[in-house]
């Protein structure tokens, strides 16, 4: 056995936000030197416009057999840059590592040291013709060169990449080039009105900071950072944007200069520009074996995940086409740390090493270096249940053995599957001078994650969140799929955003993790399962926005990602309404103004929001 097959490899975690957020960059890992087992090679490859990426390949140094390649095309840079300078893990795993893949690494058009002009979520060109170019021709035309011109190939390719990298992997699947055979978009960007920078319409000013990131352009390939984010004086990011106030006044962090600032100003609702860069519809007749990953706790990229993986099942029949969900924020499924916990909630050892041992490896090693018939033996989902911690497997996602029950908003903080009557109400002010926070943590962060696993008792006892919740379970009940709130509401403005979120009220003799923060008790914890917000003037449609008539009743209805999670027997369901959420969402005026980003400080006004108890959540319940 070679010095090389020996080696156990250590992984790279790509991420999103990878020159944004720290947390990206850290996990458990032993040294080891690269230098020995791998040669190091970087080219320029030319795409059909004559623009040329810069990319990195690393080589087994044992040569005596051939190797598949895998590839990662990343916004987020090659580096370290130079032949004698080398990754410190490289891969996206150590037990595929073990056997020798090719490793690829591409600055992608337009970034770091590629040439070219970059386009934030370039949109796809389903019929290019001469020198147009996208993603996808430039994953062709690199795969193309890859393949005569790396030594030792067998001929197959494979694409993974978890964030921006996974809107990367997701386009590669539409290059069309033969060699392709597997694809695995890990929480991949699917589009930027419904991830990342915006949820429903609703802008997620979390993410401001990371406008730097997107929106500086430069005008010749460069090994060095060409942007910087603002300094903001505090790290108390609540009371910074609170007193900032409008998102206008935002101007004088992000000049024009910043061509992804500018953007968002210009295109606050579901237009073109947003729709053209949308990946999910273009997602039909895939060829290449795909595997979908995500994390049911990420914050930055649920809605991807989830809805790649629905749009090639619909659309691309016969295809190899898989999701694996598991207890994860974003990115987790690339670290290896024994104890996978979110926030205070820790559910289980060793999560991702299974992922990856059990899953990613296999699929990886069947279709580029095994039969590639789609006989791999792992199954069509491949999902965590976040309540009862453990895997569960499905021959679909959602699961077809459910049943749909809605739950109603009743009076005196009742969640029941019985809508009462007459018809009440129930009442409350949401004041945009104390808006409710989306963490009771003091922290400024570009990535929220524990947020979503988050106590929500702080947020329970506030006048302008309104509770309803079951009594104790008697039976536990299992939630696998789809979650629709339909609020019946009204205000005594013109404008409003409505947020709900899904909570697991602990017992109260619940014992605490390790991971507990100090000042928590997980006896009667409010476990935040799943959460969404809407804009309300996107009510009826995302194109073309209408404000509320004021006290007038109406229909405002949510979609909330899909969850699976066991609300144990002891436990109770429970579902907060508000319509602050902040500033994971920028605040909303509450007076209707055709573009929020030049709301003046005028426009904002205290209003008196109202739920009927018509108003009810829709759980896809899995049958025992």
């Amino acid at each position: 056995m070679t010095r090389f097959l020996t080696l156990v490899l250590l992984f790279l975690v790509v991420g999103c936000k990878q020159q944004v957020d720290k947390e990206e960059t850290t996990t458990a890992i032993d040294a080891y030197d690269a230098r020995e087992y791998y040669d190091k090679k970087e080219v320029t490859i030319a795409m059909r416009d004559g623009i040329k990426l810069h990319t990195t390949i690393y080589s087994p140094k044992d040569t005596s057999k051939e190797y598949p390649i895998i590839m990662s095309r990343t916004p987020y840079s090659c580096r370290p840059y130079g032949e004698d300078q080398y990754r410190e893990k490289i891969g996206p795993n150590t037990t595929m590592m073990k056997d020798g893949y090719i490793v690829v690494y591409q600055d992608v058009r337009g970034r770091w040291n590629s040439e070219g002009v970059y386009d934030n979520m370039r949109a796809f060109l389903p019929n290019k013709t001469g020198d147009q170019v996208d993603e996808a021709s430039d994953t062709y035309d690199t795969i193309d060169w890859l393949i005569n011109n790396v030594d030792n190939n067998n001929g197959n390719v494979g694409v993974w990449g978890i964030s921006y990298p996974g809107f990367y992997s997701t386009y590669s699947a539409l290059s069309g080039h033969p060699a392709l055979k597997a694809v695995s978009p890990q929480a991949p960007i699917g589009d930027f009105f419904f991830d990342d920078f915006h949820h429903n319409g609703a802008y997620l000013l979390s993410y401001w900071r990371a406008t730097a990131v997107f929106g500086y352009m430069k005008d010749q390939p460069t090994k060095e950072s060409w942007y910087s984010f603002p300094d903001l004086g505090t790290k108390d990011q609540y009371q910074f944007f609170l007193d900032v106030g409008p998102l206008s006044n935002l101007d004088k962090y992000y000049d024009e200069s910043n061509v992804f600032w500018t953007q968002l100003k210009e295109h606050p609702n579901y237009d073109e520009f947003w729709k053209s860069r949308g990946i999910i519809q273009h997602l039909k007749d895939i060829k290449p074996a795909t595997m979908i990953v995500g994390g049911w706790f990420d914050a930055e990229d649920l809605y991807g995940p989830l809805e790649t993986y629905g749009s090639i099942e619909e659309n691309s029949k016969g295809n190899y086409n898989t999701i694996v969900m598991g207890p994860w924020s974003h990115g987790d499924w690339a670290r290896n740390k024994k104890r996978q916990a979110i926030g205070n909630v820790y559910f289980g050892d060793d999560i991702s090493t299974f992922f990856q041992e059990e899953i990613e490896t296999k699929f990886f090693e069947h279709f580029l270096k095994g039969e590639g018939d789609g006989n791999t033996g792992l199954p069509e989902a491949y999902v965590y249940d976040t309540g009862s911690k453990d895997w569960n497997t499905f021959d679909s996602w959602p699961p077809k053995n459910t049943v749909q029950s809605n739950y109603y908003l009743q009076p005196n903080q009742t969640l029941s599957v019985r809508r009462g009557e007459p018809l009440t109400k129930v009442d409350f002010v949401s004041d945009p001078k104390k808006p409710v926070p989306y963490s009771e943590d003091i922290k400024m962060v570009f990535t929220p994650r524990k947020y979503m696993t988050d106590d929500q008792r702080f947020a329970a006892r506030r006048p302008d969140v309104l509770v309803f919740e079951t009594e104790v379970l008697e039976d536990s009940v299992t939630l696998a799929g789809d979650i629709i709130a339909s609020l019946d509401v009204a205000t005594t403005g013109t404008a409003a955003d409505w947020v709900v979120k899904l909570i697991d009220v602990y017992p109260p003799d619940h014992p605490d993790y390790e991971e507990t923060q100090a000042y928590l008790k997980m006896g009667n914890y409010h476990q935040m399962v799943r959460s969404e917000s809407m804009r309300g003037r996107f009510r009826n449609s995302f194109e073309n926005p209408e404000p509320f008539i004021p006290n007038q009743k109406t229909k405002v209805q949510i979609k909330l990602q899909d969850v699976m999670h066991t609300f144990k027997r002891g436990h109770k369901i429970q579902i907060q309404v508000q319509s602050t959420w902040f500033p994971y969402i920028d605040l909303n005026p509450q007076t209707y103004v055709d573009n929020i980003f030049k709301a003046e400080e005028d426009d904002f006004k205290k209003q008196t929001h109202t739920v009927y108890n018509s108003s009810s959540v829709r759980m896809s319940i899995l049958k025992k």
